[in-house]
């Protein structure tokens, strides 16, 4: 009887917590069963122990408008060579709808070794170079390609490690240190001031070790979402004027303010607010 008591003991150590969780290696996201409503808690996310969920695939997995909007308040996360990790708060994207859409680079539903990553699943990393120096970083949503462009962060984490990187990678530019606001309020600048660059193309952001998102803390209300022309799309005809760039009003970090979509905001909460009455 020793040796059965001494047996089922044993077994009894190996088996899994009661929860049904199972320990998570240091390398492995540990996925948390969705114990309450709240986001924090859900399958869709996971999480080291005593850090912020990181965001699973199925967030990415939605039309590119809603995800555009989702990504607002979410934080994007990079992990240098060296351990050290910068952070930044999404405030601005840009929604790219496929083949319909003029000013996208799959416009016409056209597929090429750049592009690949508009095409793959939802979450997949779409970076790309313009005027042969910079780069943008874009991901991949629900419909062939189909994608958002992320245009601006707040810097929470690694600043300084930030504003070497942009020192650096600045082309043809004098040695004037950065302000803060500076660092990553446009799409080639955050590239530049998280180190991303064409390696990190067609990398999935549900699974990488160097890039991911995190679940944006949650405050007592939602910030006023402004949507606003895009950016750079000139020659793309009437999808020039379309409102698919969405930025969190009154960020300071935004690159590029529209006085007038922020009128029509202004006007759309004021009548909601008036119907309420």
């Amino acid at each position: 009887m020793g040796q059965k008591k001494q047996r089922l003991l044993e077994a009894k150590r190996h088996q899994s917590p009661p929860d049904g969780t199972r320990t998570a290696s240091p390398k492995e996201p540990r996925l948390e069963p969705p114990t309450t409503l709240g986001p924090q808690r859900s399958i869709y996310f996971s999480s080291l122990k005593g850090r912020p969920a990181r965001l699973g695939s199925e967030f990415f997995d939605q039309p590119a408008v809603p995800l555009a909007r989702a990504f607002l308040g979410q934080v994007l996360v990079r992990r240098l060579d060296d351990g050290t990790e910068l952070r930044g708060r999404i405030v601005e994207t840009e929604a790219y709808l496929g083949p319909e859409d003029e000013a996208a680079h799959s416009r016409g539903g056209r597929q090429t070794p750049r592009n690949r990553g508009m095409f793959m699943k939802p979450g997949t990393l779409y970076v790309y170079l313009i005027y042969g120096m910079y780069f943008c970083m874009n991901v991949s949503s629900q419909g062939d390609g189909a994608c958002v462009l992320l245009r601006a962060l707040e810097p929470l984490g690694g600043l300084e490690a930030m504003r070497q990187l942009r020192h650096t990678l600045r082309k043809g530019v004098a040695g004037r240190a950065l302000k803060d606001l500076e660092l990553c309020n446009g799409p080639s600048k955050l590239c530049q001031a998280l180190a991303i660059d064409k390696s990190f193309d067609q990398r999935d952001l549900a699974t990488d070790e160097a890039v991911w998102l995190e679940q944006g803390p949650l405050g007592p209300s939602e910030p006023a979402v402004v949507a606003a022309a895009r950016v750079g799309v000139g020659r793309a005809g009437e999808w020039a004027l379309k409102p698919l760039r969405f930025y969190v009003q009154g960020s300071p970090w935004v690159s590029v303010v529209g006085r007038a979509a922020e009128r029509d905001t202004q006007a759309r909460a004021k009548a909601s607010r008036d119907e309420d009455f």
